[in-house]
């Protein structure tokens, strides 16, 4: 091989490194299902060690068990709304591993009701974990990365942040939040080598979801919100998470990276006008 052939394979390799998470310790908020379970394993297919945590006991002691095939992986019961927890993860994540190199936050509640309608306990209960809840998140392992320079922080939001319909105006006020506190915190710790950014899914396909699936008309309609015509599986999601994770994301910070299938990029569902197509 010639000098600047193998000049040029190592290139093309350092590219396949840039998504290499041996060695990486990450974090995973909400690893019991859904888009937490799909990133925890996406994160250990690229080599990682996990940390899965979740207010779910069997639920993450499941995942945690499945991901010891692959590596190491622990799990912790931690309640995502609580001040108190998320701290005391924080420091035994760093009393226990000499770095973390990723941590991402998926729990999240949703009551679907009319703004007028909504009670106090509703909307605390909303807030609560959604939002402060990002915030106990986005500040305890902020604080760990800050301290040992550098690391991946990422949180979840939502399309609802920006487009909304009766009955999503409290969940979507938390998902506009959790954007403008990434951003914040970007801002603030990007001089310590730690990024902050957040994953804005649309429709995930998720055990959650089962009860639309009976009713076709609701399901199909979502669908349609998107430019395939589908909802999104988490594993779809997860693959942005990884992204995220990476070092080829090292230079993306305070961002907030649609997964939405087109969702936000059309106004409503397609028109069902036939496009010319041509080989």
């Amino acid at each position: 091989m010639s000098d600047t052939a193998t000049e040029a394979n190592h290139r093309l390799q350092s590219y396949r490194r840039l998504f290499d998470l041996t060695g990486k310790t990450a974090l995973v908020l909400g690893a019991a299902s859904g888009i937490g379970k799909a990133s925890a394993e996406a994160l250990a297919a690229l080599g990682a060690t996990l940390i899965c945590a979740d207010r779910n006991k069997d639920g993450v002691e499941e995942t945690a068990a499945d991901l010891r095939a692959a590596g190491r992986a622990e799990a912790h019961v931690v309640d995502a709304g609580s001040a108190h927890d998320i701290r005391s993860l924080a420091e035994k994540i760093a009393t226990r591993h000499p770095r973390l190199h990723v941590a991402l936050t998926t729990p999240a509640v949703h009551v679907r009701k009319l703004m007028l309608d909504y009670t106090d306990e509703e909307y605390d209960r909303v807030a609560n974990l959604n939002l402060r809840g990002t915030f106990f998140f986005l500040r305890s392992f902020g604080r760990l990365m800050a301290d040992q320079g550098g690391g991946s922080l990422i949180a979840s939001s939502s399309v609802r942040a920006t487009t909304l319909e009766p009955g999503l105006a409290i969940y979507g006020a938390t998902k506009a939040g959790i954007i403008q506190m990434v951003r914040g915190l970007a801002s603030e710790v990007g001089r310590y080598g730690v990024r902050v950014n957040a994953i804005v899914p649309s429709i995930v396909e998720t055990p959650l979801i089962e009860p639309l699936k009976a009713r076709p008309k609701i399901f199909e309609a979502l669908a349609a919100h998107t430019v395939f015509n589908r909802w999104s599986q988490p594993s779809e999601v997860a693959a942005a998470v990884a992204f995220l994770a990476s070092d080829a994301a090292s230079y993306i910070t305070g961002t907030a990276l649609l997964v939405d299938g087109g969702w936000t990029a059309i106004d409503g569902p397609p028109t069902g006008l036939t496009v010319t197509h041509r080989e």
